[in-house]
């Protein structure tokens, strides 16, 4: 396994082909938990959208899930503001710290006001998606047939893998519009290598690397339980 890329935002992985445990890892994302809005108390709302409406896009709002934080912590956001004006995030007043202030939630026009109380907690994306940490996916390598017009191709590409040639092949990772414009001029030049890249996109609550190791963590747990389960 080596590792491609690392940042808050993003981890990508290049390991030998196994699909069944890339695709254990990316359900177990969904198990990791994390803060996000779930309760909201609307005492005055004259925006144009409705309560229910609000809410949904207050919950999707990405808050800060600190390490210290535990299936009993409770944290309340108050909103209070009038119009003419955009809301935002960041206009949420409270101790979670909003990942991106100016994600806008509505508009008020004149003398119309929003007034309400937010409560956010811990939960997990197989029970909503609005907890989510982020994205996880993973694709194959691709090895394609060197000749010098796909050589041209290939070169100007930009993928999360540097394109490296060995022999008459390159190994790489290509745009789909690339891989089409390949296609065209060898329609048996392009197949899966034996390598997958495996990457995992932060929303900004946790550091990429913090998903992929509670992701593990999970998917550990849960093959314990099941080793008990069947004995």
């Amino acid at each position: 396994m080596e590792l491609v890329e690392e940042n808050p935002g993003k981890v990508v992985l290049k390991m030998e082909a196994n699909e069944p445990l890339a695709n254990a890892l990316r359900r177990s994302v969904a198990e990791v938990p994390t803060l996000a809005i779930d309760e909201v108390e609307i005492f005055k709302n004259d925006s144009a959208l409705y309560d229910e409406v609000l809410a949904h896009r207050l919950g999707l709002v990405p808050l800060k899930t600190e390490k210290g934080m535990s299936a009993k912590t409770k944290i309340d956001l108050k909103l209070s503001k009038k119009g003419p004006a955009t809301v935002y995030a960041e206009d949420l007043d409270g101790s979670a710290d909003i990942v991106y202030g100016k994600i806008p939630l509505t508009i008020l026009t004149e003398d119309k006001h929003i007034e309400l109380v937010a409560t956010a907690s811990l939960g997990k994306g197989i029970d909503h998606a609005k907890y989510m940490p982020g994205l996880c996916y993973y694709r194959h390598v691709l090895e394609i047939k060197s000749t010098p017009e796909i050589d041209k191709i290939v070169q100007k590409s930009k993928g999360l893998i540097k394109a490296e040639k060995k022999g008459a092949k390159w190994f790489c990772d290509l745009r789909e519009a690339d891989v089409d414009e390949i296609v065209k001029l060898d329609a048996e030049a392009v197949k899966d290598a034996q390598e997958i890249l495996f990457v995992i996109e932060s929303f900004g609550s946790m550091p990429a690397k913090d998903i992929l190791a509670k992701a593990v963590t999970a998917l550990s747990e849960n093959l314990e339980e099941f080793e008990k389960a069947i004995k």
